[in-house]
């Protein structure tokens, strides 16, 4: 369907908006949503910018206040930034040491001058759920919108719009199984409050964001959030399952430690750290298994990650942490595989910075590596 969803004056066109509404109503069933309170956007990045840029620049009471976590990803975080440095006042809640943002830190957060506030249903770095639905009762109650990031938890837990009193909600269709490069924004009941566009020239969406519809992408993302919505809790048994073989297998590797609240996360995000293991040095030694030391959208930057130290995680520790994956196609062998992986690559490089440690330097300016600074030698 090569049709322009937007040009109805032809049957090409009408075929491809026919698939395009489709995909709609099946991403509005997966959050119990009307199909028209669902806009398309790029992914969640756009769709998080356009809920929090779109309703400060539309804010018609004029007030300034915005409050967050240091939890949050960095689309939600260096967006409020970058309004800060526009005049608004923006205030990041700390999270307990478990990584929890409870519902009386954000009330007693909140002034006459919030209008907005913005949290994340899963953490992505460590898999703590907020009590959203508790959240926005108080949100609601002070006439404050609530923007929620679902990006993490659309396909691991059920949303509930009509439980969960959330204005707004950004959902990216990868975190689903769909294609990259393609996201949503639903916004509650006919926009009963403004919001400025952030893309212009077209008209599409409503007015709310312009560009032409990626069919293929969007068609794609509908499937996905159609398999999510059955297939959710077959999914999430056989997460669980393998998660706390994970666990298991992780935790008996010696002076290993768990990062977040280890009752109160979904399965399927684990957060470890080993004692005197530099996180990049073990992701170096292991190319062949997928795990990171930090969201994607910030890995390509070697630094601590935020959200550990939102946590009051040492640096140390959490240059030494690491985060582990399980999704619908991890099996048990898989799991098996990579633990023993990296039981063994944890105590190579350990007897490494041990043998390093007993090497005289050689030259001058030689620095020999900590227990958490490990070199990777050829």
């Amino acid at each position: 369907m090569f049709g322009n969803p937007s040009s109805r004056s032809h049957r090409f066109g009408r075929e491809a908006e026919q698939a395009v509404e489709r995909a709609r109503e099946q991403v509005a069933e997966l959050i119990s949503a009307n199909p028209e309170e669902v806009y398309w956007t790029s992914g969640a990045t756009e769709s998080i910018n356009l809920a929090i840029k779109g309703v400060a620049y539309a804010n018609p009471d004029g007030k300034r206040h915005i409050v967050t976590s240091g939890l949050e990803h960095k689309a939600v975080i260096d967006t409020c930034l970058q309004l800060a440095d526009k005049g608004y006042q923006v205030t990041f809640l700390k999270p307990d040491s478990q990584g929890m943002i409870c519902p009386e830190i954000v009330q007693d957060a909140l002034t006459e001058d919030t209008f907005l506030v913005s949290l994340m249903h899963v953490n992505n770095e460590v898999g703590t759920i907020t009590d959203t639905s508790t959240i926005s009762e108080i949100t609601r109650a002070r006439g404050i919108v609530f923007h929620v990031d679902a990006a993490q938890s659309a396909a691991r837990l059920p949303i509930n719009t009509r439980e969960i009193k959330a204005d707004l909600i950004s959902l990216s269709a990868h975190k689903m199984y769909g294609p990259k490069g393609v996201g949503a924004l639903f916004v509650r009941g006919r926009r009963h409050f403004p919001i400025e566009p952030q893309m212009h020239g077209g008209n599409q969406e409503r007015g709310v964001r312009s560009g032409t519809l990626p069919t293929h992408q969007i068609v794609g993302m509908g499937a996905a959030a159609k398999l999510a919505n059955e297939c959710r809790d077959q999914d999430m048994q056989v997460i669980t399952a393998l998660d706390t073989a994970l666990r298991s297998h992780l935790a008996a590797i010696e002076y290993s430690f768990f990062n977040g609240n280890q009752e109160y996360r979904t399965p399927g995000i684990l957060n470890v750290g080993f004692s005197g293991v530099a996180s990049e040095s073990l992701m170096m030694s292991m190319p062949n298994i997928a795990f990171s030391s930090g969201s994607a959208c910030t890995s390509s930057h070697i630094e601590s990650s935020h959200v550990l130290s939102s946590l009051g995680v040492p640096e140390q520790l959490a240059n030494c942490s690491v985060r582990f994956s399980l999704g619908r196609y991890t099996n048990e062998a898989e799991v098996d595989f990579a633990a023993a992986h990296v039981a063994e690559a944890v105590n190579m490089l350990r007897q490494l910075s041990k043998g390093l440690k007993k090497q005289q330097p050689s030259k001058k300016n030689f620095k020999v590596p900590d227990e958490t600074s490990h070199a990777v030698l050829a």
